[in-house]
């Protein structure tokens, strides 16, 4: 449908609240919207001499057709908005993602589980607290609670390490309850694993009288052993600073939120206060959009109707049109009483102030990187010769292992940065035998086949830009390849390398050269690209000739399938571990029984044969 013609069909709605969805040629969802007239809000889209920004300009551009869901109020046409946008994530929809990297606290699931600071998940046999955007802050809370509980942070491993060698420094100083001399039960180890964890979860205000009642417990019960242990964690957790002064009630949980913008960007700040401190803070950039009252109405259910935790309170720098849908639909989550509210003066008030600093000083710090970001982009296209800045940049890389096998590894630069969302990998399945060449063709013939098919995600976005790890041959491979896709006029380029493996020019597939070493910028730039995306791809090689390994050693084992065997690696972590292990130690691994311990052990310790 043309835009008079959406007008029309936009004209002929009701004045009712409702959701609207907006989709393009090929019928994939690109927005979702609330409105609490349909009619109004609908046609402003596609009204003649209506302006709009940047992000708005481009979905009505791509915009073909829509439909609505009538709804019998704004509550609930903002609880249904929420809703869609979370099942169908559409490109022009707000993404609220900030740019810091997550932090979690990790806990191991082992006979003696361990507590550590950890920038990723990266054991699928282990619990995660978190997402945390400060990592300071998750030290700072690991280390809090180990010496709390007076747990160990040293590298020895239980029940392997028990009563060998001496207990070291933090046992003799009083931080550790001395693990490894081996007088500690594990019962009484695990129980105060879990109070760091609770702990970490909800603060020390509780755990004191709980622990205050179990040692009283264990007097009476005289296992004074016990009781001496909870008496030394009671001492460390009251000896554990604070950290940070209460600035509000201590029993109050609130977020504190204020927008901020110029006119390139928007930004929303949060500073989230829990026990009275400020536990954490997070910003979130928006460069795509300039209308800062349709950035709020959409920002706030979008943050907490997401599985974002609700607090109590929410004090905002000023309230949605939809507030009390909004604060309806709050305390539904919730289940209980949400207070969201301006406030005019006092305490929380300067807070809000403060929340609004932050988001300015976010942005001036961004206006400078963004402004840096701009022109290297320019400066690329320039060297390239292309048209406009490549604003989306996706890398591929071959990696092989001279066993015939190879795999792809496909990385994302978005506005210069890397965006680890739209990373991918593939096996490649076609090419017989070692042929970069023809393996660089296959990923990207099936690249262009998910865009085709309309695939969603990275899948659904044509790039600015195509790099290669290579020369001539594979950017002529994979032109051949992408003739007639939709991934045919997307510029194409090889990167180059010289003796030492380092970024010597970029190429085309005419064989024509660029030199890029006078351009420090591109230089470094691409040179960022190519280390990142061999990295990726490397990574992923050695992943697959690590399960390949099990598929060769333990999966030989009579009993033992794929499963068993990932979960015998997860615990012992290397097959020279599971080889030496008793039969009693590996029973306990997760899978494995006593028949399949045992065969395990005598396929590694034969009997010899008797004369």
């Amino acid at each position: 449908m043309t835009k008079a013609e959406l007008y029309q069909k936009a004209r002929m709605l009701p004045l009712l609240p409702g959701v609207y969805i907006i989709r393009d040629k090929k019928d994939e969802i690109i927005y979702i919207g609330k409105a609490k007239r349909l009619r109004t809000r609908v046609s402003q889209y596609f009204r003649e001499g209506v302006p709009h920004d940047n992000k708005v300009t481009h979905m009505i551009q791509n915009a073909f057709q829509f439909d609505v869901i009538v709804c019998q109020s704004e509550f609930e046409a903002l609880v249904l908005e929420a809703s869609q946008i979370k099942a169908h994530t559409p490109r022009y929809n707000i993404l609220l993602k900030d740019d810091k990297g997550y932090s979690y606290v990790k806990v191991t699931r082992e006979e003696w589980p361990r507590l550590s600071a950890v920038l990723q998940k990266d054991d699928e046999n282990a619990e995660y607290i978190g997402p945390y955007t400060s990592s300071t802050a998750v030290r700072e809370l690991v280390e809090s609670a180990q010496d709390a509980f007076l747990l160990p942070r040293c590298n020895r491993q239980f029940p392997r390490d028990l009563g060998k060698g001496r207990p070291c420094l933090n046992a003799h100083i009083g931080k550790c309850m001395a693990v490894c001399s081996g007088k500690v039960r594990k019962e009484d180890y695990r129980e105060a694993v879990e109070g760091a964890v609770h702990m970490i979860r909800y603060g020390k205000k509780d755990i004191l009288k709980s622990l205050q009642a179990r040692m009283e417990e264990a007097s009476e019960r005289l296992d004074f052993e016990k009781a001496a242990l909870l008496r030394d964690q009671i001492a460390a957790i009251s000896k554990v600073a604070p950290g940070q002064k209460v600035v509000v009630d201590e029993d109050t949980e609130m977020d504190v939120i204020a927008f901020a913008g110029t006119g390139q960007a928007l930004c929303a700040a949060i500073l989230r206060y829990r026990q009275g401190r400020l536990t954490d803070k997070r910003e979130f950039l928006f460069h795509d959009t300039s209308d800062m009252e349709e950035l709020r109405e959409e920002f706030l259910p979008r943050y907490y109707l997401d599985g974002e935790e609700i607090p109590r309170v929410i004090a905002v720098d000023q309230l949605p049109e939809s507030g009390p849908a909004l604060n309806q639909a709050l305390d539904q989550a919730r289940g209980s009483h949400v207070k969201l509210y301006v406030p005019q003066r006092g305490d929380v008030a300067a807070l809000v102030r403060m929340a609004y600093t932050n988001a300015v000083e976010r942005l001036a710090r961004e206006s400078g990187r963004y402004a840096r970001e701009e022109k290297l982009l320019d400066e690329l296209a320039q060297t390239l010769g292309l048209s406009q800045p490549p604003r989306l940049i996706e890398s591929y890389d071959i990696s092989n292992w001279g066993d015939g096998t190879s795999v792809c590894g496909m990385v994302v630069f978005e506005d210069g940065k890397p965006k680890k969302s739209g990373y991918r990998r593939f096996k490649i399945k076609t090419v017989a035998g070692t042929d970069d060449y023809a393996s660089m063709a296959e990923a990207l013939s099936r690249r262009a086949g998910e865009y085709a098919s309309g695939a969603g995600g990275q899948f659904g976005c044509l790039p600015d830009l195509i790099l290669l790890d290579g020369g001539r041959g594979q950017v002529t491979s994979v032109e051949k390849a992408l003739a007639g896709t939709p991934l045919e006029k997307v510029p194409l380029f090889g990167m180059v390398k010289d003796d030492h493996h380092r970024t010597r020019a970029i190429v085309n597939g005419q064989g024509q050269e660029i030199a890029i070493s006078m351009h420090r910028g591109v230089f470094t730039f691409v040179t960022s690209i190519q280390d990142e995306v061999h990295r990726f791809a490397i990574s992923y090689q050695r992943q697959q000739q690590k399960k390949k390994s099990y598929a060769v050693t333990l999966t030989e084992v009579p009993g033992v399938g794929p499963a068993t065997a990932k979960a015998l690696m997860a615990a012992f972590k290397t097959v020279a571990a599971v080889r030496s292990a008793p039969p009693e130690e590996l029973e306990k691994v997760p899978g494995v029984g006593r028949r399949t311990a045992r065969d395990i052990w005598e396929f590694y310790h034969p009997e010899p044969d008797k004369a």
